[in-house]
């Protein structure tokens, strides 16, 4: 399994596309940890024993941005390491450029290939930058 054992908190709205996310992400492994709605992450993230992925979704309800939730978990000196991906059905022409400045560690477009998403994870996971919209990948 390709996830087997990682932990990985996913910041989602959209209720369907946190069962695709965690149906894609847990038949290879993986713990899934959610937190809907990013008003809450840090308080969820700090009392998560371990966490080896974070995905955020960018635009989320309530006026809360992810990239406003990446600076705030940067914050937190204990995720400073930890890889943070955008994973958007945001204008991957705007987002891809705004997540490489924040320092994302990649973007995944909206809807995800739930076959090649576990993998896209796990190669974030081991360090690689991941900025793909389909199957198509953009350096």
């Amino acid at each position: 399994m390709l996830l087997k054992g990682k932990h990985v908190f996913i910041v989602e709205d959209n209720s369907q596309n946190r069962l695709v996310f965690q149906m894609s992400l847990m038949r290879q492994g993986a713990f899934v940890i959610f937190e809907p709605w990013g008003t809450h992450t840090t308080f969820h993230l700090k009392t998560t024993p371990r966490v080896d992925v974070i995905i955020l979704d960018l635009m989320l309800a309530h006026e809360v941005s992810g990239f406003d939730i990446y600076d705030e978990i940067r914050a937190l000196p204990e995720f400073n390491n930890t890889p943070i991906v955008a994973v958007s059905a945001m204008d991957p022409s705007v987002a891809i450029p705004q997540a490489r400045k924040k320092g994302f560690s990649g973007f995944i477009a909206k809807p995800i290939d739930n076959t090649l998403f576990p993998q896209q994870i796990a190669q974030i996971i081991d360090g690689e930058k991941i900025w793909s919209i389909g199957e198509r990948r953009f350096i």
